[in-house]
């Protein structure tokens, strides 16, 4: 007698639930925790604000008043989300009803977030950087707390890490090149989870080293939250009296400032930071180029003699 076999029973996209088409979204895309977390979080809300609906039935027009939602003063919370923080909150939206409205998925019948447009972004990270005193001033309040924060301060400066790196970085990361002469890290957690080796300056390891005898030297080199380490940037800002909104992203922007100031090459600036593409590195180039001498030096130069 032949044993019957029992196949299990396949969902049609109508039988799917919103949930399970999330999860599945999810679950294709290979990006660190920190942007998966951040997609979830972003669709959810999205969720809240169109209530019952089904996610198949929104249409654009339910986007677009999401969008005006987000970019309205909320009076309740006394603030206003920025175009940039407007835009990372859509990203999520737009790539969930492309892949799921794409002829090999087909969760959605149509892309409602197509003709959606972004809310303008003014540049105004090229302006987020320290100057080479204020770094002294941050790292110096750093290092008068714990060995710890100061060797967190310096690896965001030295390195660029985005603070979602830092926090990931694990001590078996760190390894010499093969002539025995350079520690370098490499980077896990980077966005995609594109692995890419980082030169590590011998202040930065020997820092590193002292640290590793007072904290142990397996696992995380910093088992902190993200949080936690924006807490830390953010003490010491107030302590050095620095009326800059310092977090740890603009200590990775200052690191390509400085970095592009004082001769390294866009590719490297690029490969340090982990950029996909050089047009992201070369954001950098106008504040630089801003910094250095600039036309109306060379007139004064030029009129110093006469007047």
């Amino acid at each position: 007698m032949k044993q019957s076999i029992v196949k299990p029973i396949e969902k049609t996209q109508e039988e799917l639930t919103d949930e399970e088409i999330v999860s599945m979204f999810l679950a294709t895309h290979h990006h660190s925790r920190y942007t998966l977390r951040n997609y979830k979080y972003a669709i959810e809300r999205f969720q809240s604000f169109i209530g019952e609906k089904r996610l198949k039935d929104v249409t654009w027009r339910d986007i677009e008043l999401y969008k005006l939602s987000l970019l309205k003063r909320d009076e309740r919370q006394n603030r206003q989300y920025s175009a940039a923080t407007v835009s990372v909150l859509l990203a999520p939206l737009r790539s969930l009803y492309k892949w799921g409205n794409s002829p090999n998925i087909q969760c959605f019948p149509h892309n409602p977030a197509a003709v959606i447009k972004k809310p303008r972004v003014s540049n105004s990270s090229s302006r987020h950087f320290l100057t080479r005193n204020e770094v002294a001033k941050i790292l110096h309040q750093l290092n008068q707390t714990t060995l710890r924060d100061y060797a967190i301060g310096l690896t965001l400066v030295l390195l660029g890490l985005r603070v979602s790196e830092l926090v990931s970085m694990e001590w078996d990361d760190f390894h010499t090149d093969p002539m025995g002469t350079s520690i370098w890290l490499t980077v896990m957690n980077g966005k995609g989870r594109k692995a890419r080796e980082v030169k590590v300056p011998d202040m930065l390891w020997n820092q590193l080293l002292l640290y590793r005898k007072e904290q142990g030297s397996s696992g995380k080199v910093f088992p902190l939250s993200t949080r936690q380490v924006e807490r830390i940037i953010e003490n010491a800002r107030k302590k050095a009296n620095l009326s800059k909104k310092v977090t740890p992203h603009w200590l990775r922007h200052t690191n390509a400032t400085l970095a592009l100031l004082n001769g390294a090459s866009l590719q490297q600036v690029q490969q340090t930071l982990g950029h996909s593409h050089i047009n992201t590195t070369q954001q950098y180039i106008h504040t630089v180029e801003q910094i250095k001498k600039a036309a109306p030096d060379f007139v004064e130069d030029c009129l110093k003699e006469v007047l």
